[in-house]
């Protein structure tokens, strides 16, 4: 099994200014709310993801993907310090999202209890894809950051880099214990996965998110509204650019390093640069 990239942990540290949380996009509190409502399931989803892949880390026996592992672990800890700093920084607002993440987590703690091993590194992966897919639609789409808050800009890029770089190990953990796509159960489970967990995800996330919006009073914003199609929806949206590859789960040997888009991996080493350079600067 050849791994094309090998992660590496950044201990980066963002500081968020509270009163920008819910206007940090250029396009307001409707856009703000929608990334910063997707923020909520990062530090408790990490954490299951991390339990998930190690659960099966001792059935790795390639020196590769133990290293790979390792890196994973690192940097899916990472992302759930610095999320965490951006929920409270959206919960000094006013916003309940520490009621709606606790929500999220006994959820899953609840699949920990109840379901197989194999079913929670299943359910990985396909969450794994879907972050994966959105971090591609991040890069290949600068433009939806445009005039966004600089710090804010950042810890989304610097997330998007890092869960590309990384795409791979749950995927290859799973591959590895559980078989390709030859085998047939492997295959099913590995499929019905992204259809219950995009299910499960969007049940929780559009009323968390109307809600967000809502007790700020921006329900009824038509101008954020259609900032939030835009880029979404609208010719150049995220999920219109997501789709390809959401279906692209479902073919016979998909490998997640078919869509090749490391060569934004490149961008990693001057944002690391920068953000250093302004924590030295503070």
């Amino acid at each position: 099994m050849v791994h094309q990239i090998l992660p590496t942990r950044r201990n980066l540290k963002f500081k968020l200014r509270p009163e920008r949380a819910l206007n940090w996009h250029q396009d307001g509190l409707n856009v703000s709310q929608f990334l910063n409502t997707l923020s909520l399931f990062f530090p408790v989803g990490e954490r299951f993801f991390i339990d998930s892949v190690r659960a099966f880390r001792d059935q790795v026996d390639e020196a590769e993907l133990q290293e790979a592992v390792k890196a994973f672990i690192g940097q899916e800890a990472m992302h759930g310090r610095e999320h965490e700093e951006y929920n409270e920084a959206i919960a000094a607002q006013g916003v309940p999202i520490e009621a709606q993440e606790k929500f999220v987590n006994d959820l899953l703690k609840g699949i920990q209890r109840t379901t197989p091993e194999a079913f929670q590194l299943s359910a990985t992966i396909a969450l794994e894809h879907l972050t994966a897919i959105l971090a591609d639609g991040l890069l290949n789409l600068p433009e939806i950051m445009d005039g966004a808050d600089e710090d804010y800009k950042a810890l989304w890029n610097w997330h998007a880099l890092e869960e590309t770089e990384h795409k791979a190990v749950a995927f290859d953990v799973y591959r590895t214990v559980m078989g390709d796509d030859s085998k047939v159960g492997s295959y099913a489970l590995r499929s019905s996965a992204l259809v219950l967990a995009t299910g499960i995800f969007f049940a929780l996330f559009i009323p968390y998110y109307l809600h967000n919006v809502r007790i700020k009073g921006g329900l009824f914003d038509l101008q954020g509204w259609r900032g939030v199609w835009r880029h979404t929806w609208g010719r150049k949206g995220i999920f219109r650019f997501m789709l390809p590859n959401w279906f692209d789960w479902f073919r016979p040997g998909f490998h997640p390093w078919d869509h090749d888009n490391s060569r934004f991996l490149e961008q990693i080493d001057t944002l690391v640069t920068d953000v250093l350079e302004k924590r030295d600067a503070a």
